[in-house]
């Protein structure tokens, strides 16, 4: 399988819909500290509606509109990142990301987001990358500022999930500040 080393036994790799058992006991496992932030965590629930989400970003990257990957740690699903929206012809993306709690301080999800910003502004030439968080996800929210990126605003009250309404936060970066950050070893 295709993958990209994120260091110390842990790398980037396609998540697609072949693997949609190995996805749907994932979700299982950490479904409680996935639902407060991600929507497919309450719709993953076993292989059938893991395949029909992975089918959709196995399309989403035919259509070069999306893609999916999972992040192992010594060969184990502990995480996953995603591009949720990509359009090269607008020249924009948002990233996405999740984590098992016990591959947490290890900074896989910043470095997996530094190789798919990397990809997209320096492969795609992208010239905007968002990241859109919960206000309360705070874990998230350092991750958006490690890599650089600005709090542009709150979408507030932008969509539901169980049983309430969330607000989002918009962080992004362009691609010039991408670029003179690499130039000055910002992104170490």
């Amino acid at each position: 399988m295709f993958s990209t080393p994120l260091g110390d036994g842990a790398e980037l790799c396609p998540l697609e819909p072949w693997q949609a058992a190995e996805l749907a006991a994932y979700t299982d496992r950490v479904r409680d500290h996935l639902a407060p932030w991600l929507p497919w965590a309450h719709t993953v629930t076993d292989t059938a509606s893991a395949r029909a989400f992975l089918q959709r970003y196995a399309d989403k990257q035919a259509a070069d509109e999306g893609r999916i990957y999972g992040i192992r740690l010594d060969g184990e699903l502990v995480g996953g990142m995603l591009f949720r929206l990509f359009s090269a012809s607008e020249g924009s993306c948002e990233l996405g990301a999740w984590l098992a709690p016990g591959a947490q301080g290890r900074g896989l999800v910043t470095t997996a987001a530094r190789r798919m910003i990397d990809w997209a502004v320096g492969v795609r030439g992208l010239v905007r990358v968002e990241w859109l968080v919960s206000p309360d996800n705070h874990p998230s929210i350092a991750v958006a500022r490690r890599l650089g990126m600005t709090h542009e605003g709150t979408l507030r009250s932008v969509f539901s999930m169980g049983g309430r309404r969330h607000d989002l936060q918009v962080w992004a970066l362009l691609a010039h500040e991408w670029q003179n950050a690499a130039g000055h070893g910002a992104r170490g």
